[in-house]
């Protein structure tokens, strides 16, 4: 009888699990205990008797290491594959796209549109959540690097905010380490904030190192960066989509055409090339450049050179001058 009885068990482990559904989700909470994480994968659609399947979980012997999470059970899964997904920690994988020359709003807005990732944050400010993450006084923008990110289903946005900051970390020092000599920036910090700038102004890739080759040289010589985004970014709310003579007159810390030098953070989130423009610029003696309109730019060396370009291309100009 007990020969008979195991031998029935030993052949419903190796058959098909039945489902409700061809794809089916098990929810199982952490600290679950082994009748519990059973009772909850017949809860989301595993129709068999919980204790038939917490038997066999407790019979493999792995039940100490089932993990919590979001798990999908598909058809022609046995019941061997399901606490294989369960002691794996196989869990229900989801994605968010961070994007190059996003702002900090913009990346916030993105998380809190993803797809069963709950918020951690939406209550805290900027420098609220840079201190859940380690880095109190540092501001947010341009902080994260802008990727698609993995994240289990249910959790939180800021375990996702914590592996852009991380990777950003990390491509910013490689960046660093990198750079051309006698660069006129003194830290990581001032080519993440160039790199914002070339990101934002880079319509055509293959432009990108000139673009930083021409503030490098403004940076050398003292001259203003005289770029539009920068500006832009500083009108925050205000900017309407029109940039006006009287924008560019009116002084905020971003305003590059009323200070000298870097503003005091980046104003997006730069990308892999665009860091490595930033600190291994094209040598060029070129002082300016103006959008053609086809998505690239025409780089100038002298002020009358660069207002016949904004003549030919733009009638009104743009980027620095």
């Amino acid at each position: 009888m007990a020969v008979a009885a195991g031998a029935a068990g030993w052949w419903w482990t190796q058959q098909p699990l039945t489902l409700a559904a061809d794809t089916v989700e098990v929810s199982v909470p952490r600290g679950a205990s082994l009748r519990s994480a059973a009772a909850k994968a017949v809860e989301g659609g595993v129709r068999t008797s919980p204790e038939l399947l917490r038997w066999y979980f407790r019979l493999a012997g792995r039940d100490q290491t089932i993990q919590s999470g979001e798990y999908e059970v598909t058809r022609g899964m046995r019941p061997a594959d399901l606490l294989d997904k369960l002691v794996r920690g196989d869990r229900i994988v989801l994605t968010v796209t961070l994007v190059e020359g996003w702002t900090f709003k913009q990346v916030r807005q993105a998380l809190a549109r993803a797809e069963h990732l709950s918020s951690d944050t939406a209550q805290l400010s900027g420098a609220e959540l840079m201190a859940a993450l380690g880095k109190a006084g540092v501001s947010p923008e341009g902080r994260f690097f802008p990727d698609t990110y993995q994240y289990a289903k249910k959790s939180g946005d800021l375990a996702v905010l914590r592996q852009a900051m991380q990777l950003m970390d990390k491509r910013l020092a490689a960046a660093w380490e990198a750079r051309a000599p006698n660069l006129p920036l003194k830290s990581p910090e001032e080519a993440l904030i160039l790199a914002s700038i070339v990101e934002k102004e880079t319509g055509r890739a293959n432009d990108r190192a000139e673009i930083a080759g021409v503030f490098i040289n403004r940076l050398n010589l003292g001259m203003p960066l005289q770029t539009d985004p920068t500006v832009i970014y500083g009108l925050g709310e205000r900017f309407d989509g029109d940039l006006k003579r009287s924008h560019l007159a009116a002084d905020t810390p971003y305003n590059t055409y009323t200070r000298r030098g870097l503003p005091p953070t980046p104003i997006a989130m730069p990308g892999k090339a665009a860091l490595m423009a930033a600190v291994q610029p094209a040598t060029t003696k070129a002082l300016y450049f103006v959008a053609r309109g086809d998505g690239g730019s025409h780089f100038s060396q002298s002020l009358d050179e660069h207002n016949r370009a904004v003549n030919r291309f733009q009638r009104g100009g743009g980027g620095p001058r």
